[in-house]
């Protein structure tokens, strides 16, 4: 999809150069800052997926516990 936007070309002219600083063309920013907005970062939506796993996994070990002695061995 295609959209205008209304921005000083001053302001178009610094974020260009952010944009390539990042090296990105000033569309892939826009882009990239849309779809953050509207929260569809695909690397956000793991995160929140992984987080939401943890909090809803019980976090048993089956009656394991860590023993520091174990760990510390050397085979």
């Amino acid at each position: 999809m295609n959209i205008t936007l209304a921005v000083d070309q001053s302001v178009v002219e610094q974020a260009r150069k952010a944009a390539q600083a990042t090296g990105k063309s000033l569309n892939q920013a826009v882009r990239d800052y849309l779809e953050q907005l509207a929260g569809t970062d695909q690397n956000a939506l793991q995160v929140e997926a992984f987080v939401e796993s943890a909090r809803n996994s019980p976090g048993r070990l089956g009656g394991w516990k860590f023993d520091r002695e174990l760990l510390h061995e050397r085979s």
